[in-house]
């Protein structure tokens, strides 16, 4: 490689570096620094976005339809804008051979390598899921991506902070003790079920690194683009159509939902289909918890709301094969259920 190469490398890897610190540090761990503070001091961050003060989600219309829809979008379209830069960046400026080196083997290493690559990001399952659809496109094994995907949920420092200071630490300890495995045992799952070198092209193929800096940024644009105009309509009429859903995925909510396993496992798969920002889950618990319900459903929740959704199993459609994203929501239930039977034997509150 000549010394002009080398620096075009260089270049692009630093400008790949300063996007993910910036724009992370903007819209991740800033906001999320104070608002750590303010979850110590109040014991809480905020209202459930599912329902709010109520005791019930709002019956199905096209009102609550929109008014989740805004309200959810409020909340991570900064996010869903970095997902889509970081998605598209991926493939313009980093060699794909970079990517498999790091991550394109389908063993523990590779896997755990994706897992901990996913921590700092803290994204939601949604807005993950283009930088997921990005390392796919340059090669990352399946076990390495899925790890990624679910340690930005399950293993997000923040969240796991705001419950501590919520809902209380022995949550968090229930929470950690089931992650771990989730993020990758799954992670080992989807080698197993997908193979390494099972890649559905995304955007474009993979082909030899452009030249000019012109042409990287075209590649860029085009790609950003391209992943936009393919991800995010299907994304929209989702959670528009989950929003107008809420009541029946989410009943009436009180005293009478103990911790019997009919609702400890309604709830489990009531979560997996839903999709809330980074951290919903946790007011979402707190509020249900004071409503009365039983932990069993509420711990189910806690494991189930964030790192899968339909709209995030979507907009991965093309890039992880169905049978291996099935495979995973039936895996975040069971993890679920298995919390909640956790949390019900425990008797935690």
């Amino acid at each position: 490689m000549t010394v002009a190469s080398r620096n075009r490398y260089a270049t692009r890897w630093l400008v790949f570096g300063l996007l993910v610190v910036a724009g992370l540090f903007y819209v991740k761990w800033y906001p999320y620094y104070g608002r750590a503070f303010d979850a110590a001091a109040h014991h809480s961050i905020g209202h459930s976005i599912l329902m709010g003060d109520a005791d019930a989600a709002p019956s199905p219309s096209w009102s609550a339809a929109v008014d989740y829809a805004l309200a959810y979008g409020k909340a991570i379209w900064k996010a869903m804008v970095l997902g889509l830069l970081l998605g598209s960046a991926v493939q313009a400026l980093l060699p794909a051979t970079a990517i498999q080196r790091m991550l394109g083997r389908a063993n523990f290493g590779s896997t755990l390598a994706g897992g901990l690559l996913g921590i700092p990001g803290m994204m939601c399952t949604c807005c993950a899921a283009p930088v997921v659809a990005g390392l796919r496109q340059q090669r990352a094994a399946p076990g390495a991506s899925v790890a990624f995907w679910l340690s930005n949920t399950l293993l997000n420092p923040a969240t796991l902070v705001f419950t501590g200071f919520v809902l209380g630490w022995q949550w968090v300890g229930l929470r950690i003790a089931l992650a771990i495995p989730m993020v990758f045992g799954l992670g080992w799952l989807a080698n197993r079920l997908a193979g390494p070198a099972t890649v559905a092209p995304l955007d474009v193929p993979v082909v030899a690194e452009s030249r000019s800096a012109a042409s990287v940024a075209r590649r860029w644009l085009e790609i950003f683009v391209r992943m936009t105009l393919r991800l995010i309509p299907e994304y929209i009429v989702i959670v528009l159509a989950l929003g107008a859903a809420r009541a029946w995925l989410f009943p009436h909510i009180g005293p009478e939902i103990g911790n019997e396993w009919y609702w400890i496992a309604g709830l489990a798969i009531a979560g997996m289909l839903f999709v809330i920002p980074t951290a919903g889950e946790v007011p979402i618990v707190q509020a249900m918890l004071a409503l009365g319900m039983g932990a069993g459903p509420a711990a189910a929740l806690l494991f189930t709301l964030p790192p899968v959704s339909l709209p995030s199993l979507a907009m991965l459609g093309r890039s992880l094969p169905w049978r291996l994203l099935v495979a995973l929501a039936a895996a975040v239930v069971a993890f679920g259920v298995l919390g909640g039977a956790i949390a019900a034997a425990a008797g935690m509150r």
